[in-house]
């Protein structure tokens, strides 16, 4: 028992890893807020995502998936055997392949004030609360200055390579380094930014910027509900050591 709950916990800590090396669940790349802005009237979009964080140490995680968003709604696809860097081993990926947590959804919704973290291996999902300066706020909250470098090419499209500086209703201020498509209505093929202490790096692909179905959205009707991944983790090991259900996910 006491080494299945250590792999289990250990596959939790990796999953918090590759995200911004925050406290509590993943939450994925961060498209609300003051980044919202820098989409502009490309509001509705999905796109194959290289999403990379180097931290203060120099260590760097690079995360592929698939993006979807529609009007601060996001949705985010992962693979965690598709990870690069962090404290993944090899070991680790396929122990938490094994246990149904490599495949990853991570849902945002602001306009529910939740995060859902989706394992379509177990048929689950967590449900957190989103922070308030990610469901509190709104696009006009916000105002964005816009100045440019130069022309560059960005995996085969014509850019302009704009510096940009957002400041919310407080006054602070986020710069970024964004590389407008011309031939996709000005969409930030490519971000480069700083959150919480670590440099951030976007780059889409296979943008499409026709509006996604709403369904994807939503965590889907018959998986089970846990109020935390720890407790999720835990039904998962009673039952790979033949303790029937364990503890209660959650109140549905």
């Amino acid at each position: 028992m006491k080494n299945h709950l250590h792999c289990l916990l250990f596959g939790a800590l990796c999953l918090n890893l590759v995200t911004y090396a925050q406290p509590g669940p993943p939450s994925g790349p961060q498209l609300g807020g003051t980044m919202d802005k820098l989409f502009g009237e490309n509001q509705a979009f999905a796109a194959t995502l290289e999403f990379q964080t180097i931290d203060k140490s120099g260590n760097t995680i690079t995360m592929p998936g698939k993006i979807s968003f529609d009007a601060g709604k996001s949705r985010f696809e992962v693979n965690m055997s598709d990870v690069q860097g962090g404290k993944i081993t090899p070991d680790a990926a396929a122990q938490m392949k094994s246990m149904g947590l490599d495949q990853m959804v991570i849902l945002a919704r602001p306009d529910q004030k939740a995060a859902y973290l989706v394992y379509p291996g177990l048929q689950s999902y967590v449900l957190n609360n989103l922070p308030e300066t990610e469901s509190g706020t709104t696009n006009s909250d916000y105002k964005v200055e816009t100045t440019e470098l130069v022309k560059e090419t960005v995996d085969g499209h014509p850019c302009v390579k704009n510096k940009a500086v957002i400041t919310d209703k407080e006054g602070n201020k986020q710069e970024s380094t964004v590389w407008n498509a011309t031939d996709l209505k000005n969409f930030p093929v490519k971000i480069q930014t700083i959150e919480q202490g670590n440099n951030v790096t976007m780059l889409f692909k296979n943008v499409s910027i026709a509006k996604p179905a709403a369904s994807l959205f939503d965590p889907p009707s018959g998986y089970t509900k846990y109020d935390s991944v720890q407790s999720m983790m835990m039904q998962q090991v009673m039952k790979q050591m033949g303790g029937g259900t364990g503890f209660p996910p959650s109140s549905q």
